[in-house]
């Protein structure tokens, strides 16, 4: 397939955003990632937004590794032989949060199949060691499915997370040209699974547009989420890390984006943010409370 010509106005995007990794805040930001000897998924799955974030002292931990048991054909993150889990890895993550006075911390985790509990145990030692070190500090995990694991998924809801994240990535007639090794339905059960589990904790989920999905399929996937309660969405823009990766189908006007987002707000989700270059975690912060109806927060995210 021909690789499909990216849009100027996309590019011009881009370009916006990777200017700011030239400021010197971005490279403090670095510096202290590399000083803990920590990983992010921002520069571990090439994140258009790690300027702007790094900027403001933002970014998405990515905890137990930069490896992945598994091979998604439209993720960067490697698929290798991950290494065992790092027992000094949740102080240093916290230290982190507290040296950069973070008041949401957003973390993640490649999927750990490898593991008995899919890295639960080690993921909520990390949210309970943030907790510790900054008690007033929100904490946002993006789980993988955890091999569907109910014990697993209590575990890490027992850490006392603010916002359960998982991502389904895209609609559920792609997964298998796209979600290697993942199931639409488990991924869905562990959203009903964690409302149903902590009622109190905000669910939220994540797809990518521009892998060949129809505006149908898109309306049908939101209102899936939405039967399983989950609260907060993000819709963004796929973009191939390499000409290896599935390629690019389409790249959707900025106005879809936005009629996606108030369909989304019309059939009951607290908040969503949506557009060209919004990640799982793209202002997580302010989505959150938006959510809560804190006021003064931004109107939109996309």
């Amino acid at each position: 397939m021909d690789t499909l010509p990216v849009p100027s106005w996309l590019k011009q995007l881009v370009g916006q955003k990777k200017a700011a990794l030239r400021n010197e805040a971005v490279l403090s930001v670095r510096a202290s990632i590399a000083a803990h000897a920590l990983h992010t998924v921002c520069q571990a799955a090439q994140c258009p937004n790690q300027g702007e974030c790094f900027n403001s002292a933002e970014a998405t931990f990515m905890v137990l590794g930069d490896r992945c048991t598994r091979g998604c054909r439209f993720c960067a993150v490697e698929r290798q032989r991950p290494l065992p889990p790092d027992e000094t890895e949740p102080i240093r993550v916290a230290q982190a949060v507290k040296e950069w006075g973070l008041r949401y911390a957003v973390l993640t985790m490649p999927t750990r199949d490898d593991l008995p509990d899919g890295g639960a145990a080690h993921f909520a030692r990390v949210i309970e060691a943030i907790h510790a070190a900054t008690p007033n500090v929100k904490v946002e995990p993006l789980i993988s499915d955890l091999g569907g694991r109910e014990t697993a998924l209590q575990t890490i809801l027992a850490s006392r997370p603010d916002v359960l994240a998982h991502n389904v990535e895209t609609v559920p007639q792609l997964y298998s040209a796209v979600r290697i090794g993942a199931d639409f339905k488990r991924s869905l059960a562990v959203l009903e699974r964690a409302k149903k589990i902590a009622p109190s904790v905000l669910t939220k989920s994540g797809f990518m547009v521009g892998l060949g999905e129809t505006d149908a399929q898109i309306r049908q996937l939101l209102r899936s989420l939405r039967e399983v309660a989950v609260d907060l969405v993000t819709i963004g823009q796929y973009l191939a890390p390499s000409k290896a990766h599935y390629p690019v189908v389409s790249y959707p006007e900025p106005i879809a984006y936005r009629e996606w987002e108030q369909y989304a707000l019309s059939i009951g989700f607290k908040a969503v943010a949506s557009g060209p270059l919004v990640r799982s975690s793209y202002r997580a912060g302010a989505l959150y409370a938006r959510a809560k109806g804190f006021q003064g927060c931004q109107t939109s995210l996309g």
